[in-house]
């Protein structure tokens, strides 16, 4: 017997945040997995003129409420850009309306708050997932092979993440980023959150054993962090330091030191291209007699890509949610798991950032 197709997976966004344009239009460009089917805003002119701003189909029902999209019997999952300190409440009623979740990060305040949304997925059986990219990119599982390659890379020893941009004054002064009632993370949520995802990944997802945050984070007038840096440390005695901040030029680099080999990215949260992406790597590189020069360079490895990263994110979003929907299937929980032990390590950074810059253990 055929198959039964599965119609694409019917996504409500709650918010109109400058994020949900890249994801509005990565969901034009995979119509076959997932479709527009509401808006939501607490000012329906608000969300008409998102919705016309970006293209959506006259199918697409407008709301002047987040509350509506939730009751919206045609909608299957939700993708949430809302503040940080909006997600608790939003995202245990959308799962408890067995709306399937894709939340943008932070994803919350505290892994308290996370703990109880994954929760609220867990009794509904709806899927969840973060909007973090970096997993879904197929140059991860290309660097993945040289890292799990013993003889080229041998065994993980460091890490470094860094992603700054040099944030206008008018974001400095307005953005929700720099308000504690709204994100109060700051940049440790919005950035730091790339550069403890990527440490993570690089360890296979094994946590720390504790955190350190470095002397001289910035903090503006409200208390939130605009500026920060930390040292993780793991059983082994393998060491990962992270920097964010609003404060510096771009910059989105990631190098991981083996044993034997080392990698490095330049553009690891987004991609320089998006139709390819690069990493270097180099095995057991060492100078030429007189020190002069390398007698090996690392090598440059590109890797293409038939769609942005974030329509990727939404094809592996959506096949999960389309089995839960015609197959019977279980939520996968790794999604759920990778956000927990992010925000665990975030929580650790900052409890050090205002206290002092003491160890704080992590604790899963």
């Amino acid at each position: 017997m055929a198959e039964l197709s599965v119609l694409p997976v019917k996504i409500g966004i709650l918010g109109c945040a400058e994020i949900a344009r890249k994801l509005s239009r990565a969901i034009h460009l995979v119509p076959e997995d997932v479709s527009i089917s509401a808006i939501g805003s607490r000012s329906a002119s608000k969300a008409t003129q998102f919705a016309a701003a970006n293209g959506f189909p006259a199918s697409a029902k407008v709301y002047g409420s987040y509350d509506a999209v939730l009751d919206d019997p045609d909608v299957d999952a939700i993708y949430m850009p809302l503040p940080t300190s909006l997600h608790l409440k939003w995202a245990v009623l959308a799962a408890q309306k067995q709306k399937h979740l894709l939340v943008e990060k932070p994803v919350a305040l505290h892994v308290t708050e996370l703990d109880a949304i994954l929760e609220a997925c867990e009794d509904n059986g709806v899927q969840y997932m973060d909007g973090t990219m970096l997993q879904h990119h197929p140059r991860s599982a290309k660097m993945r092979e040289f890292l799990d390659d013993k003889e080229q890379f041998g065994e993980l020893r460091s890490i470094i993440s860094c992603f700054t941009f040099a944030a206008s004054p008018d974001y400095l002064a307005n953005n929700i980023r720099t308000k504690p009632d709204l994100d109060g993370l700051g940049a440790l949520g919005d950035i730091g959150w790339h550069c403890i995802r990527s440490i993570l990944w690089a360890a296979d997802f094994e946590l720390p054993k504790f955190a350190v945050a470095l002397p001289g984070p910035v903090l503006n007038k409200a208390g939130v962090i605009i500026s920060c840096g930390a040292s993780l440390h793991w059983e082994d005695g393998k060491t990962a330091t992270l920097h964010c901040s609003f404060l510096e030029n771009l910059t989105m680099d990631v190098t991981l030191v083996g044993t034997k080999g080392t990698l490095h990215m330049h553009d690891f949260n987004i991609p320089f291209e998006e139709s390819r992406a690069m990493f270097s790597t180099g095995t057991n590189l060492g100078f030429n007699d007189l020190s002069t020069g390398w007698s090996l360079k690392p090598s440059e490895d590109a890797v293409a890509a038939d769609l942005p990263q974030e329509c990727l994110m939404l094809k592996e979003f959506s096949r999960l949610v389309a089995n839960i929907k015609s197959k019977g299937a279980k939520p996968e929980k790794k999604w759920a798991t990778y956000s927990r032990k992010t925000q665990l390590t975030m929580d650790a950074i900052k409890e050090s950032v205002y206290n002092g810059f003491q160890k704080v253990d992590i604790v899963g």
